[in-house]
């Protein structure tokens, strides 16, 4: 049976010691400049004690808070709780129900913006790790009303989000100019997506190596195998079992084989008006196959690149579930925290 451990943050009524320095220009003369009580809410501390210092170098003052309070009058511990609450499932009036069992009265709407607090750390804690291996997907997620198309990208290294953008997959143009940024940014050297012939391109435009997930690769070509099982000539059947031996090998010279089957197979020219003969379709997959065959199998030479692109599917997966749960996002920022926080599964 597993076992989850939550740390939340430690909340105390006093400070034991005194600041060791100026947060503002770092002198480490100070001066007690008064101190209050300030109420606080939380389910075990309801006041703490606050003082103020005074620095003699920039005559500065500033608050000195007891560990786990700030400036809100919630506890961080609070406020991380909440977040944590409508990870699991709780609506945003459900959060606020479940602290007035606790003695703690919050509105809606501040469990709302504790969940942007935490999506907003955990987003700026990412935002700047560089990310070496960086998956790609679209989707499509209820969000204000209709179906959105966004991308996502993640992090294969962690498994971690680090984007979103509202943009159509299916749309290069518009996908390119949100992906180039974030590229530079992150310094990512392998791209992960799925086989759609447009990464490909970006990829070769970005300078980066591409790897394409195996389970889109052998989902489709499983599927066109089948259907040439049932249409193809007898003579070239023996064609579809080296096709299907080749892609599980992946050896390197996986490339050099599909094209000498691809020169081996007769050409047969349809009129542009004609579907395909079987043969046609035939060679359209040999030649297919072994033009972007290193692409296919960058994994084996690229330390820490996985075959699929699980990670980025799977962080998708869980912000499907959360949109479900709360019948559609409403706004972006919403979105963004499920990214962050839902999406994640860890922070």
């Amino acid at each position: 049976m597993s076992i989850v451990v939550l740390q939340l943050p430690n909340v105390k009524s006093e400070r034991e010691k005194r600041p060791r320095q100026c947060p503002h220009c770092k002198g480490e003369i100070l001066q007690r400049w008064g101190g209050s009580q300030k109420r606080v809410r939380d389910h075990e501390v309801k006041q703490a004690q606050v003082y103020r210092y005074r620095c003699t170098s920039c005559r500065r003052t500033f608050r000195h808070y007891p560990e786990g309070i700030d400036r809100p009058q919630q506890s961080q511990r609070l406020r991380k709780l909440a977040a944590l609450c409508w990870i699991l499932g709780l609506s945003y009036r459900g959060v606020a129900s479940v602290f007035a069992v606790f003695g703690v009265g919050i509105a809606a709407m501040t469990a709302w913006r504790d969940v942007q607090e935490q999506a907003e750390l955990t987003r700026r804690k990412r935002i700047w790790q560089p990310v070496r291996v960086l998956g790609v997907d679209g989707a499509w997620v209820l969000g204000w009303g209709k179906k959105r198309g966004v991308m996502v990208a993640v992090d294969l290294g962690s498994g971690q989000p680090v984007a979103i953008g509202y943009v159509d997959e299916k749309d290069p143009q518009k996908v390119r100019r949100w992906l180039a940024p974030l590229v530079k940014r992150l310094g990512v050297s392998v791209l992960v997506t799925d086989d759609l012939a447009s990464y490909r391109g970006m990829a070769e435009k970005l300078g980066l190596e591409h790897q394409v997930c195996q389970f889109h690769v052998r989902r489709w070509v499983g599927r066109a195998l089948h259907e040439l099982e049932e249409s193809l000539p007898e003579e070239w059947q023996w064609v579809l079992a080296e096709v299907k031996n080749i892609l599980a090998e992946l050896a390197p010279e996986g490339s050099r084989h599909l094209f000498d089957l691809w020169k081996a197979v007769p050409e047969r020219r349809t009129a542009r008006d004609q579907a395909l003969s079987p043969l046609d379709q035939l060679r359209y997959l040999l030649i297919r196959l072994s033009e972007h065959w290193e692409s296919y199998r960058t994994f084996s030479w690229q330390e820490g690149v996985p075959w699929t692109n699980n990670g980025t599917e799977q962080v998708i997966g869980r912000m499907k579930m959360r949109s479900r749960t709360v019948r559609g996002y409403k706004c972006q920022p919403g979105m963004l925290a499920s990214l962050f926080l839902a999406g994640s599964g860890s922070w």
